[in-house]
């Protein structure tokens, strides 16, 4: 029986689904979300603060400060409420309203940008907005999760190598791309170990990150406005791009058979899909994909049908496209 201290002490890093009953697909689905932040996230944010505190960065008068969609911004809400730092996220209109609800329930104050910037989107302004705080208040420590190499090492040191001992032949691995943080410190893991491994990256269609073309996307978590700073390409394999109406498509199918996962994970399993289809394999393959988080969040968004059919149409439940390939 684990006895823990902080919330960043417990993560069930051992649960998997097979989506052969779920979704007649030869997938193993690695879930992030068993944790008191509800996703992988929490990983980065106490490696990140961690190495904070270990270079003397935090004192008593300091305010954490990120940049967030979601995810992070609730896992760092954790991490603050539970070692005594105030913490301000920074995130934008496509936040969920139950997620700033969580980072404001643990004490954390949350500014939303409103407009995106013309080149950047929504993540250029949010980042914007950080570095103007930073540059005329000394209190703000920028944890900055797009450039903190610990961010990948998180991934490097636990997520891969949890992945590899459970899976020794695994012949490939489907990992979404935000800031590239999980996807990094997965593909070099496997590359330093010499593990044979495919690693594909999943992203959504109007996502910068992979050199497509920006569009507006509602969905937070993957994608990104910005290329990624911790992005190296010699590591990536493959790339798929999957539109936002799959993403939805893909998180109903899931919950009909009663697996409720968030928007990131719908983006990676129709991504996963679309890549075994294409290449006719089925159960002569092992492959694993990484579910960063579960659905609660999005009750009132991918789960809400006049949410979906005011974003979507009121078709989008319907078969549609399959995910792009850049």
């Amino acid at each position: 029986m684990p006895v823990i201290c902080a919330p960043e002490e417990f993560h069930a890093d051992d649960v998997y689904v097979d989506l052969r009953s779920a979704l007649s697909l030869p997938l193993y689905l690695k879930c992030e979300g068993f944790n008191f932040a509800g996703s992988i996230k929490l990983k980065a944010a106490a490696a990140m603060v961690a190495d904070a505190e270990r270079r003397g960065l935090l004192t008593e008068d300091s305010v954490l400060v990120e940049s967030s969609s979601g995810n992070l911004g609730v896992a760092l809400s954790t991490i603050a409420a539970g070692k005594g730092y105030r913490f301000l996220c920074v995130t934008d209109t496509r936040c969920n309203l139950a997620t700033r609800r969580l980072m404001e329930s643990m004490g954390a104050q949350v500014h939303t940008v409103t407009e995106p910037d013309a080149q950047g989107g929504f993540l250029g302004a949010r980042l914007e907005y950080v570095r103007r705080l930073c540059q005329f208040d000394d209190r703000y420590v920028w944890l900055n999760q797009y450039r903190n190499a610990n961010n990948w090492g998180a991934h490097y040191n636990t997520t891969a190598p949890a992945i590899a001992a459970q899976f020794p032949d695994l012949d490939v691995l489907f990992v979404g791309a935000g800031t590239a943080g999980t996807l990094m410190g997965c593909a070099r893991y496997f590359r330093d170990a010499g593990h044979p491994a495919t690693v594909v990256a999943v992203d959504s269609v109007g996502s910068v990150a992979f050199g497509g073309a920006p569009a507006p996307r509602m969905i937070p978590g993957l994608g990104s406005g910005v290329r990624p700073h911790l992005l190296d390409m010699s590591y990536v394999d493959d790339v798929v791009h999957v539109p936002e109406p799959e993403t939805v498509r893909t998180c109903h199918r899931l919950a009909a058979g009663g697996f409720l996962f968030g928007g990131s994970t719908g983006t990676v399993v129709a991504g996963a899909t679309a890549w075994l289809a294409e290449r006719g394999l089925k159960d002569e393959v092992t492959a694993v994909a990484i579910s960063p988080d579960l659905g609660e969040r999005y009750l009132d968004s991918i789960y809400q049908s006049t949410w979906v059919a005011d974003i979507y149409g009121h078709d989008v439940l319907h078969q549609g496209p399959a995910p792009s390939r850049p």
